[in-house]
């Protein structure tokens, strides 16, 4: 793109540049303003007392519209998951494809009624700022979902007994990064920086650089590890690309021909110098309003499911030592139905066990306050819990109508590899276990 960095008068734009502007300035305003959680990152700390469908409310304002061109258009059926957390369901592919055709269709009207306009000095100073704004909301919210690592928690127990075999691509990254707390980390401050360097306009131009190779990141593992959010990765990515466009030039003329480059500079809003220093004063508090809200949703999410929430009663994995039914003693055999291998307590409100055969099977459990009596309906189980030492239970009751007994012993999850192994400066032999 020529002369898009210039101030107003600074020369007429090619006819390409005006035509891609105007399908740039129409598609990426309506997606930023249509995706859901692009804007709700603006509501600050007021997030934390909003339903939660707010997120995607406009998502679920264009629903009925965005069925009917999958229905006329594609001759699909599609809905909104409200329950899910996927960017990449098929009424969202839709609604982008919609929003690519509209984008198409405005472009066309625009540029046939403004035809004799030479440039957007203007109105592209005003879009750099929002793009701004959006791209740098976006890489403080996931940027601190992982400096306070809740986006990738810790591996649950469960997972711990699962064959890997069995595992997600998503899953398999998803554990990987939970597994080490400090890359986590690593990978939020640089999301943090990048999104904290565009709110200032001197800094923008290095906030993108770090947010697009970031999202450049982001968006190859959500592509060969299918985790469902590539579409808002992508176009995050393009966001920062278009953020960078004015600067290629002097990005190549210092990282590529090796010769000296102007100054980077974003082009005014105004055209006093006051009007531009108060707009840099809004999006600076601004920027401070988002940060704020994004570290209050970290905080309240490391004590509601992360690393700081409080541990049930019963937390662990249980191995069953011995398994009665009706009285009599249950063989471990890997063919049994009926018998217990372990017995996994790691979130309120379930528990999970595991059958002989290694099938893992979850289930929601009520468990009384004290911890002496867990209920299991939908198996029908109600087990009264005896504690004869710290590192061992006592299960007694009733399974599916037939009398169950089962002893169990803690398993010392500390002990296993993946959280005794540790960092190591010298290694004779790689250790892969």
């Amino acid at each position: 793109m020529n002369k898009i960095d210039g101030r107003p008068g600074d020369g007429a734009w090619s006819p390409i540049t005006r035509v891609a502007f105007r399908f740039v300035f129409v598609y990426l305003s309506l997606f930023c303003l249509l995706f859901a959680q692009i804007t709700f990152v603006f509501t600050g700390i007021v997030s934390r007392w909003l339903p939660d469908w707010a997120v995607m409310w406009q998502l679920m304002a264009l629903e009925a519209p965005t069925r009917w061109v999958a229905h006329t258009v594609f001759g699909v059926d599609v809905v909104l998951h409200r329950d899910s957390g996927s960017g990449d369901q098929a009424v969202i592919w839709v609604l982008v494809f919609s929003l690519f055709a509209v984008s198409l269709l405005a472009t066309s009207v625009w540029t046939a009624v403004d035809r004799r306009r030479t440039g957007y000095p203007r109105l592209w100073s005003w879009l750099l700022l929002f793009l701004r704004l959006c791209l740098g909301g976006q890489m403080l919210f996931y940027g601190f979902a992982k400096l306070i690592p809740t986006q990738m928690p810790a591996p649950p127990l469960a997972a711990l007994l699962r064959p890997f075999g069995e595992l997600s691509p998503a899953s398999v990254l998803w554990l990987q990064v939970g597994s080490s707390f400090p890359y986590e980390i690593l990978l939020g401050s640089a999301e943090v920086i990048g999104g904290v360097l565009l709110f200032w306009s001197r800094t923008a131009t290095l906030g993108a650089l770090v947010s697009v190779m970031s999202m450049a990141q982001v968006f190859v593992l959500n592509m060969t590890f299918d985790v469902p959010v590539k579409i808002l990765s992508f176009h995050l990515l393009v966001i920062g690309l278009v953020i960078l466009a004015p600067q290629f030039g002097r990005l190549a003329d210092m990282l590529i021909l090796e010769r000296q480059a102007a100054p980077a500079v974003q082009p005014p809003l105004f055209d006093t110098p006051r009007a531009n220093r108060i707009a840099a004063a809004v999006v600076a508090v601004l920027g401070v309003w988002v940060l704020a809200g994004c570290v209050a949703i970290g905080v309240q999410s490391w004590y509601e499911y992360g690393g700081g929430r409080q541990k049930p009663d019963l937390y662990g994995i249980w191995s069953v030592t011995g398994f009665e039914v009706d009285g009599k003693e249950a063989p471990a055999l890997l063919g049994d139905e009926i018998r217990w291998q372990r017995v996994v307590v790691d979130e309120p409100g379930a528990l999970t066990y595991q059958r002989m055969n290694g099938e893992l099977v979850s289930v929601p459990a009520e468990v009384d306050a004290d911890g002496r009596e867990v209920r299991m309906p939908s198996i029908e189980a109600r087990f009264t819990v005896g504690r004869p030492s710290p590192e061992a239970l006592r299960f007694e009751g009733t399974m599916d109508g037939r009398r169950v007994e089962m002893s169990l012993r803690r398993v010392d999850v500390e002990a296993l590899p993946l959280n005794s192994r540790g960092f190591q400066w010298v290694q004779e032999y790689p250790y892969f276990r």
